[in-house]
């Protein structure tokens, strides 16, 4: 009887487990590469909020830039093991990624804000003025 290799075994256990975090099979507005933080866009009023799960990260670990309608956040997740350790089980992904997302509304790159508090990420995006609604009136 012939036995395959354990580790192969466990590589496509990982795989699997990870692929539904790294499918785009939801959205077809979301593109990525990297194990990407799972994230929420929410409209408050004209604006939109995102937040995103990035655990683990350091400030200047993220890149985030604006352009029209895309987003794009990108980063590095590392983690740093004492010397002398020996790993039992990986289930936290690390390596760089990055994320673009098409917004439904233009934003205007200038005024926004980005938080990160305890493994969140919070970014706030202005509508841009020239991309909301006007009221017209009638003579």
């Amino acid at each position: 009887m012939l036995y395959s290799d354990p580790f192969d075994t466990l590589l496509q256990l990982q795989r699997a487990l990870e692929s539904p975090r790294s499918s785009s099979w939801l959205s077809s507005s979301t593109s990525g590469d990297g194990a990407f933080p799972p994230l929420n866009v929410f409209s408050k009023n004209d604006d939109l909020v995102i937040v995103a799960e990035a655990p683990g990260l350091k400030k200047d670990e993220l890149d985030i830039q604006i352009k029209g309608r895309t987003i794009q956040i990108a980063g590095a997740k590392s983690l740093a093991y004492g010397d002398r350790v020996s790993l039992h089980r990986r289930e936290r992904t690390i390596g760089r990624f990055s994320r673009s997302l098409d917004l439904p509304v233009e934003i205007d790159a200038d005024k926004v804000k980005a938080e990160y508090r305890d493994g969140m990420l919070a970014i706030f995006l202005q509508r841009a003025e020239h991309d909301k609604p006007r009221s017209i009136k009638i003579a």
